[in-house]
C-alpha cells in the first residue's frame, strides 16, 4: 500500500515500455548497465513500479540534452548515494534552455518566397534548412518553423539591398564559426575563473550544482552584452576607415619591398594551430589574408559597376 492508501503501481516490462516510450530491449540494456534498478521477482515474472518509470523519464531527459549513458550513470549513482540530483537537473535545464528571449515563429512557403522577391528558390530554401535558419514542420511541406525571426529578417534586408542569397549563406557560415569560437572562449574563461569551484568534481554535489545554476542565470546575458559592445566599437572603427578610403581621405598605404611582421593574438594562433597544425599555420594565415584582400577587391569592383549603371540610367 502507498502512503495515499492506494496500492503501488505494478507493471510488466511490456507495460513499462509502453508508458515510458522506451523499448523492451532498451529497458533490459539499461538494467545490464546499472542505470535501472532490477525489478522485483514474483514467481516467474518480473514486476516494475513507478520508481522504474520515473528513472526512465530521467534517463530520457538527460539523453535529449546530449549526455552520454556513462555520464548519466554517474549522476544517477550520486542520486542513489544520497547526494541529490535536483540541483544537477536544475543546472542541466538552465544550461540547455533557450539563451534568448526571442520566440520562434512560423512562415508559409508562399510568404517566404514573397519576402525574398517573389521568386521561388528551392536551393536557397534547402540551404536555409541546412543552416537551421528554417526548420521543416512534420507533415507540412508548405510551412517552416523560424527559430530566429530576427536572423531571417536580416537575410531579407540584405537580399533587398542586393546581396545574392548564396553570398548571405556563405557569410552566415563564416560568421557562425567566428561566433562559436567567441562562445567557446567565454565558456573557458568563466569555467576557469567562476565555475571551477562548483564543478571541479564529478558529479557535483546538489548544493554546488544549484549554486552553479544560479550563476548561469546571472552570467547568461554577459556574453551577448560584451559582444554587442565590442561589435559596435569595431563597426564604428572599421566603417569610418572604410568610408575614408572610398572618399580618398586616407593616406595611400606605404609600399613594402619585403615581408612584414604582424603580431596576432595568442588565442587566434592557438585556434589556427588547432585547425591546421603548427607547420601550416603561417600558410593558413597568409591564404586567409589574401582571400580577404581578393574579396574586398571584388566588392569594390562590383560597387563601382553598380554606381556606373546608376549614373548611366539617370543621365
Amino acid at each position: 500500500m502507498s502512503g495515499s492508501g492506494q496500492p503501488a503501481a505494478e507493471y510488466r516490462i511490456e507495460d513499462l515500455a509502453h508508458l515510458s516510450g522506451a523499448t523492451v530491449r532498451t529497458i533490459r540494456a539499461y538494467q545490464d548497465r546499472g542505470l535501472l534498478p532490477r525489478p522485483e521477482r514474483r514467481g516467474r515474472s518480473n514486476v516494475y513500479g513507478d520508481t522504474h518509470l520515473a528513472r526512465l523519464d530521467q534517463i530520457a531527459g538527460l539523453l535529449d540534452r546530449g549526455y552520454t549513458l556513462a555520464s548519466i550513470k554517474e549522476l544517477l549513482e550520486a542520486w542513489d548515494a544520497g547526494k541529490g540530483l535536483g540541483g544537477v537537473l536544475g543546472l542541466v535545464t538552465e544550461v540547455s534552455g533557450p539563451w534568448t528571449d526571442e520566440e520562434a515563429d512560423r512562415i508559409s512557403r508562399a510568404e517566404l518566397d514573397e519576402r525574398f522577391g517573389g521568386r521561388p528558390d528551392d536551393d536557397a530554401v534547402e540551404e536555409a534548412v541546412e543552416l537551421g535558419v528554417l526548420e521543416r514542420v512534420p507533415g507540412r511541406d508548405d510551412e517552416f518553423l523560424v527559430p530566429s525571426p530576427q536572423e531571417l529578417a536580416v537575410a531579407v534586408e540584405l537580399h533587398a539591398a542586393g546581396v545574392p542569397l548564396p553570398a548571405i549563406s556563405g557569410h552566415l557560415r563564416e560568421l557562425r564559426g567566428q561566433v562559436e569560437h567567441i562562445a567557446a572562449r567565454f565558456l573557458e574563461f568563466t569555467t576557469e575563473h567562476v565555475f571551477a569551484r562548483y564543478l571541479g568534481h564529478t558529479p557535483p554535489t546538489d548544493a554546488d550544482a544549484t549554486r552553479a545554476a544560479a550563476l548561469v542565470r546571472r552570467l547568461r546575458p554577459l556574453a551577448q552584452q560584451t559582444v554587442d559592445a565590442e561589435l559596435a566599437r569595431a563597426m564604428r572603427l572599421f566603417a569610418t576607415r572604410h568610408l575614408q578610403r572610398h572618399l580618398g581621405a586616407a593616406e595611400p598605404p606605404a609600399t613594402r619591398s619585403g615581408p612584414a611582421t604582424v603580431t596576432l593574438p595568442e588565442e587566434t594562433m592557438s585556434a589556427v594551430c588547432a585547425l591546421v597544425g603548427p607547420a601550416n599555420a603561417a600558410a593558413f594565415v597568409t591564404a586567409a589574408a589574401e582571400r580577404e584582400v581578393r574579396a574586398r577587391t571584388l566588392d569594390a569592383l562590383t560597387a563601382n559597376r553598380h554606381a556606373e549603371n546608376e549614373v548611366g540610367q539617370s543621365s
